[in-house]
C-alpha cells in the first residue's frame, strides 16, 4: 500500500462540480431511483396478486373486479411507466455522453425525485389495496413500504432537489443565497 495518497482539493459550493464529481452524482443517483422504483415495481406485483385473490362481503368476486381497485391498479402502472422511461431516458443520455452542460444537475435530481416520489405514491397505494395485513411483518410488505418512505428523505431531499432545480433552471448560482436545501 502506498505511503502516500492523492488528495484532490476543488472549489467549495457549485464551482467544484467538475466531470468526475457529477459522475459521481450520476451514478448514485440514478442507482438511488433505481432501487426505488424496482422496490415499487415489486410492490405493485404483490398488490395485484393480493387484490386478485382478496375478498369483501361487499362483492361476490374478488377484489379485482371492484372499479375503484382497477383504477387504482391503472394509476400505478401509469406512474411505473412514466418513472420508468424517466430514469431509462436520463441514464441512456448519460451513457451516449450528450451534453446537456449544467443542466446535468437538472436532469439528474430531477429523474431521482421523480423516482422517489412515484415510488411512495405507489407504495402508499399497494398499502390502501392490501388492506391492515400489510403493516405486519409476516406478510412482506411492510417492509416495501418503510423503504419507500426513505426515498424521499435519501440525498438529495426534497428541498435541496427543488432548490437545485429552480436555481439552475433560472440560471442562478445554486450557491446563491438564500439557501433552502
Amino acid at each position: 500500500m502506498p505511503d502516500k495518497f492523492i488528495t484532490r482539493v476543488v472549489d467549495p459550493g457549485a464551482g467544484g462540480i467538475d466531470l468526475f464529481v457529477l459522475g459521481i452524482f450520476a451514478w448514485a443517483l440514478l442507482g438511488f431511483a433505481n432501487v426505488y422504483y424496482g422496490n415499487a415495481q415489486h410492490a405493485l406485483d404483490m398488490t395485484i396478486e393480493a387484490v386478485k385473490n382478496k375478498k369483501s362481503l361487499a362483492i361476490t368476486r374478488t377484489m379485482a373486479y371492484h372499479p375503484e381497485v382497477q383504477h387504482a391498479v391503472a394509476e400505478m402502472v401509469c406512474e411505473m411507466e412514466a418513472v420508468g422511461a424517466h430514469i431509462d431516458r436520463i441514464a441512456q443520455e448519460w451513457s451516449e455522453g450528450v451534453d446537456h452542460g449544467g443542466a446535468w444537475a437538472v436532469k439528474l435530481t430531477a429523474a431521482k425525485r421523480h423516482a422517489a416520489e412515484g415510488t411512495w405514491k405507489v407504495v402508499d397505494t399497494c398499502m390502501d389495496l392490501q388492506g391492515g395485513s400489510s403493516i405486519f411483518k409476516a406478510a412482506g410488505f411492510e417492509r416495501l413500504w418503510r423503504d419507500a418512505r426513505l426515498a424521499k428523505i435519501h440525498p438529495g431531499n426534497n428541498a435541496l432537489t427543488m432548490e437545485l432545480i429552480g436555481k439552475v433552471s433560472l440560471g442562478i448560482s445554486p450557491d446563491e443565497s438564500p439557501r433552502w436545501g
